[in-house]
């Protein structure tokens, strides 16, 4: 599993963690030797690519294209602000906010859309407790 990090923003990236948080997830979708593209954009930027494939004028804290090519499974973007927004109003610290939607996106790339139906939105729910209460919480993220 490769992990490529595109980070555009001024926020600190574990590299390591989020490396080991994608090989967890994919490893438990079957999904182990992907190539997978993580981007950290901008509110503005993030805007703009929600408005252009979610026809949504407005930022949000992930996006998933799932690219199913040789050289790349999917790529993720994650917005650092709105994620830091959602913590706060949420009550969450960050880092763990943030393992959330990383999370989120890449079970998106295996195929899971919480906005198709309630039962897959309760898949979905169900499988991101299962990797942030599981392997996750005990590698101390």
């Amino acid at each position: 599993m490769v992990i490529e990090i595109n980070n555009l923003t001024n926020f600190s990236v574990d590299k390591k963690k989020i490396s080991t948080v994608a090989k967890i997830v994919l490893k438990g979708e079957n999904r182990g030797t992907e190539i997978l593209s993580l981007a950290f954009v901008d509110k503005e930027e993030i805007k703009k690519l929600n408005k252009k494939f979610r026809k949504k004028n407005k930022p949000t804290d992930v996006l998933s294209f799932l690219l199913n090519e040789k050289e790349c499974f999917g790529e993720i973007i994650i917005c650092p602000e709105v994620v830091k927004e959602n913590a706060l109003k949420y009550g969450i610290e960050f880092r763990k906010e943030m393992l959330k939607v990383f999370v989120h996106g890449i079970l998106h790339l295996c195929g899971y859309d919480h906005e198709k139906s309630k039962k897959e939105e309760n898949i979905m729910e169900m499988k991101e407790k299962k990797y942030l209460s599981g392997q996750i919480k005990s590698k101390r993220f």
